[in-house]
């Protein structure tokens, strides 16, 4: 059985290769234009199936069914992106908004609410409003998204959000007819809550509690939902172990957890809750996070149904993800996809009840796929690509390690030329994420990896470097960028550069950083900082101004208490007034840029507030050296939505590069 089913895999593998198999060059567009698909989920009896497809400029919903291949697109929306779209039954879906170009990856930024509405189309209610509505009304956001269905209803769902206490997440059953709210988390053991965990009979056994003033978390427990709380264990977001508890085993008293006790990296661990002591590594990768990053956020570690609670396996989001099945039937059908998609990274979700699977199939040089693999009949069934004009465009992303000049070994990408000769000394851009705490490229996905394979379709080598406070890459990584932006942070990205000068990939004299957010900061303050290395700078939606940026009312955190210390932690400074805060805010030092500076930003944007983006502007000029070109897009926020205006963008972008590296 698994070999024709392989070979099936195979043939339709090898047709969809010769139908592109003469590709022209990658365009803005071909990088910029939405998916024809994503976040594909199938209703609960696997016969409808829900995604997101263009529609008015945006990704929003439509449903397909799976028997009569009849799809209808759901809703209409112009400002926001439809994301995390889960089924109720077969019936009913519930969904948040948000913006999918963000370069920090996908985020709600003034979007966020719940929906929920029919899949005939019928019965749409709002549950919960957007960043946006509150922000327009002077309200403090009040927030609910779903966490699961509850077994024998689809009238209610469990939902999390902070409608009782602003500053604290609790749980609640959430009615979708009427909207009503009964909560499931009174009592609980202290406010600032977050990040519940529920047992079989779906009580609120585990949660996570912010210490006020501090970045400091307690973990409590109870034994039932009569109990008392008790605590189990305290971490630090900056600083100590980390310890996440991720799920909790059938006896209601084994948590798997994320922690890292004699080791770099978080790794999956055993507990006992009644000992409160750690029992066996379960899981664990010496160079990347698992189940929990440094920073105590969840990252991709334990495989299991969400629904059922049953642990499958295990997965690391490594330079290429990895997974290991701990069930058998699990780890054969890895094995079938694996051997007939050769060089693809291949996941799988079970439809209930069935012998049919749910497949996505993808690469760094080739775009996803979806399948409907059913294993009675032997057939794979296309259901279709989510960029099948990048088919043949794309080139490689190839994983490297740089050491910084203190020690660390960071991992990030190198992308080249497709006709990229071995000693060639390339121009080369050095981009640098968003964040900055957040690792917001990996394998075929992100910011960095979509101006990667655009520049380099354009004879570029490209640099996309994780850094110090980059979560993910193991504690040591992540705390030595606490006290350092703007100094060793900025000899990190420089350090990067060196490693590709040295490896004979970069021309020295042409080099140019790109980024948006902190990205474009890093850009800024690398032109200040070390003229002699880059010759320009691309910095979008760019922080200028620290000062402004973590005091003003008009960014969407600066009210977020445990934001605002996260930051002074950042900084390594008590208050904001602190003279290493200005002296590390390019808006104030514009006299010491001579690059050339490429500078754009979103009118609406809440999380940069483009108020400070006109003041370097105005620095810059006053300095004499007025920026190439400064594209402002209205109705846009952090990070272009609309295809138009992304394309224009690039297009411009494309144009200053040309001018500054290559002629």
């Amino acid at each position: 059985m698994r070999s024709k089913l392989a070979a099936a895999l195979m043939t339709t593998l090898l047709f969809c290769s010769a139908v592109f198999a003469q590709a022209p060059q990658l365009t803005v567009e071909d990088i910029w234009k939405s998916p024809t698909m994503a976040g594909l989920t199938l209703s609960r009896s696997g016969k409808y199936l829900a995604a997101t497809a263009p529609h008015n400029g945006r990704m929003n919903l439509m449903v397909l069914d799976m028997e009569t291949r009849k799809g209808s697109v759901l809703t209409s929306f112009e400002d926001f992106d439809v994301r995390a779209v889960r089924w109720v039954g077969d019936e009913r879906l519930v969904f948040s908004l948000g913006q999918a170009n963000s370069p920090t990856g996908p985020g709600q930024f003034d979007g966020g609410g719940l929906f929920v509405i029919g899949r005939d189309g019928k019965g749409s209610r709002r549950l919960a409003p957007t960043v946006r509505e509150a922000r327009e009304k002077s309200q403090r956001y009040r927030s609910l998204t779903m966490v699961r269905t509850i077994p024998g209803t689809t009238d209610e769902i469990i939902a999390a959000g902070n409608q009782t206490t602003a500053d604290s997440e609790d749980l609640y059953r959430l009615n979708l007819n009427t909207g009503r709210l009964t909560l499931l988390t009174a009592g609980r053991p202290a406010d600032r809550t977050s990040d519940w965990i529920l047992d079989e009979e779906l009580v609120p056994r585990i949660v996570t509690v912010r210490i006020k003033d501090q970045t400091n978390f307690i973990v409590y427990h109870r034994a039932s939902a009569t109990a008392p709380w008790e605590e189990l264990a305290r971490f630090g977001r900056t600083t100590g172990k980390p310890f996440v508890p991720l799920l909790l085993e059938k006896d209601g008293f084994t948590l798997q957890v994320a922690t890292n006790p004699d080791r770099d990296t978080l790794a999956v661990y055993r507990y006992d809750i009644r000992t409160k002591k750690l029992g066996e590594m379960l899981a664990g990768h010496p160079t990347y996070d698992m189940g929990a990053n440094a920073e105590g956020d969840n990252v991709a570690g334990v495989l299991y149904d969400s629904e059922t609670r049953r642990l499958n396996g295990y997965v690391v989001d490594a330079a290429i993800p990895q997974r290991v099945w701990l069930d058998a039937d699990y780890a054969k059908t890895q094995k079938t996809l694996d051997t007939a998609l050769p060089g693809m990274t291949n996941s799988f979700r079970r439809i209930p009840n069935s012998k049919r699977q749910l497949v996505s199939s993808y690469s760094d040089v080739k775009p996803l796929r979806w399948f409907i693999l059913d294993e009675e009949k032997l057939t794979l069934e296309p259901l279709g690509e989510a960029t099948p004009w990048l088919e043949n465009k794309l080139v490689e992303q190839r994983p490297f390690t740089f050491k910084t000049r203190d020690g660390l070994e960071i991992p990030g990408y190198l992308f080249l030329p497709k006709d990229y000769k071995a000693g060639t000394k390339l121009p080369t851009i050095v981009h640098i994420h968003g964040g900055p705490s957040v690792r917001a490229d990996s394998y075929a996905s992100g910011f960095g990896y979509l101006e990667g394979q655009l520049f380099a379709s354009r004879g570029y080598a490209v640099i996309v470097p994780n850094f110090r406070v980059t979560p993910g890459l193991g504690q040591k990584i992540y705390a030595a960028g606490f006290g350092t932006v703007g100094r060793q942070m900025s000899e990190d990205h420089e350090d990067a550069l060196k490693w590709a000068i040295e490896q004979g990939y970069t021309d020295p004299k042409r080099v140019c950083m790109s980024g948006a957010s902190y990205g474009g900061y890093a850009g800024l303050q690398a032109l200040a900082k070390t003229p002699e290395l880059f010759k320009c700078a691309v910095a979008g939606l760019a922080v200028t101004d620290l000062y402004y940026q973590l005091t003003t009312v008009e960014t969407d955190f600066v009210n977020e208490p445990a934001a605002v210390d996260f930051w002074r932690d950042l900084l390594g400074v008590k208050d904001f007034g602190e003279p290493i805060v200005k002296a590390i805010s390019p808006v104030n030092y514009a006299e010491k840029i001579k690059g050339a500076v490429f500078l754009y930003a979103g009118r609406d944007d809440v999380r940069v507030p483009i108020n400070q983006i006109y003041r370097m502007d105005r620095a810059l000029k006053a300095a004499g050296n007025p920026p190439k070109a400064f594209v402002i897009k209205e109705k846009e926020g952090h990070g272009f939505g609309k295809l138009e205006n992304n394309i224009d963008l690039y297009n411009q972008i494309l144009n200053f590069l040309e001018d500054q590296l290559k002629r």
